[in-house]
């Protein structure tokens, strides 16, 4: 992956996004419950109402699930400079955000980074909630 790219990490029940920053790592917004023991592991974690947004190494993010670089939306949407993604991204590591599987879910999140809106087809296309 390039720094600024869109990363779609296969979890069976849903699709985690991160952006890749550069040296193996991400950024990804992880939802803060009480009782998760990690926060990509649990199912129960995308119900949550708070999350945290971290630089993590990609391959701790992905775990033994399939990724890959997913751009999907650079066809109907103009990227923002890499250095202003980055920038932005940076901002935002260990701040909380509110977190909503509709509305503001990891997907929005990283869009938001790399286009400056917020898109999740996860939930428009499929109609479900997940994210």
């Amino acid at each position: 992956p390039q720094p600024g790219d869109l990363i779609e990490i296969d979890r069976r029940v849903y699709q985690h996004w991160a952006l890749y920053v550069g040296d193996g790592y991400v950024i990804n917004v992880t939802p803060v419950d009480e009782g998760a023991p990690s926060l990509s592991v649990s199912t129960t974690s995308i119900f949550t109402r708070k999350a945290k947004v971290k630089k993590q190494l990609l391959k701790e993010v992905v775990g033994n699930h399939k990724w890959r670089v997913n751009n999907k939306y650079d066809r109907s949407r103009t990227p923002r400079p890499v250095k202003e993604i980055l920038r932005r991204a940076e901002q935002w590591i260990d701040e909380e955000v509110p977190y909503d599987v509709l509305g503001s879910n990891c997907e929005h999140f990283v869009t938001e980074l790399r286009y400056g809106e917020g898109v999740s087809e996860q939930v428009s296309a499929t109609g479900e909630p997940l994210g």
